[in-house]
């Protein structure tokens, strides 16, 4: 069989592939390498990447990127591996909810801290006017508690609006956040 009949590599559904170290290692075109995973949180968040080194990540379905604590076989087929953690293959990547109240404490830039009925209505999936002079794009939206940083989840802010992307079945109706 000659090399032109031969299929490129694709990403699947119904597996788990390792995304590779890096882009000289890349087979499948346009899957996020882990060197671009880690940069990318380094670059927006913060995070420094030691806090990924005990980390393995994988695609599953186009651009779905996953955290698991270790390794195991590569590819695997099974329904779930670790935590859904990164969105890629789309014009800005989103991280997770699970993504950012996992590792969000380690952030320390486009982090806003919301409090009161600012936080309550966060949490409750409502989107609202803020004043925010850091970056347009997703943020990891904090709480203050008991005098820790805590992360709530992601927030879209875009043109002085904070849009919660709290997903529904995880939206909350707390009483007034102190």
């Amino acid at each position: 069989m000659s090399d032109e009949r031969r299929e490129e590599p694709t990403n699947s559904g119904q597996q788990f592939d390792r995304l590779p170290d890096t882009a000289e290692e890349r087979e499948v075109p346009d899957r996020a390498t882990r060197e671009e995973v880690v940069g990318w949180w380094e670059e927006r968040f913060g995070i420094p990447p030691k806090a990924f080194e005990d980390f393995t990540f994988w695609e599953k379905g186009k651009g779905k990127v996953w955290a698991f604590h270790g390794d195991t076989v590569d590819p695997i087929r099974i329904e779930g591996l670790g935590m859904s953690f990164l969105r890629t293959r789309q014009e800005h990547w989103k991280p997770t909810t699970n993504a950012v109240q996992r590792f969000g404490r380690e952030a320390t830039k486009n982090v806003v801290e919301l409090a009161g009925e600012t936080a309550t209505r966060f949490a409750a999936g409502e989107d609202q006017d803020i004043e925010w002079d850091g970056d347009w794009g997703y943020l990891v939206v904090a709480h203050d508690l008991v005098g820790e940083t805590e992360p709530m989840g992601v927030g879209l802010y875009l043109y002085g609006e904070l849009r919660s992307t709290v997903p529904k079945g995880r939206q909350e109706s707390l009483p007034v956040l102190d």
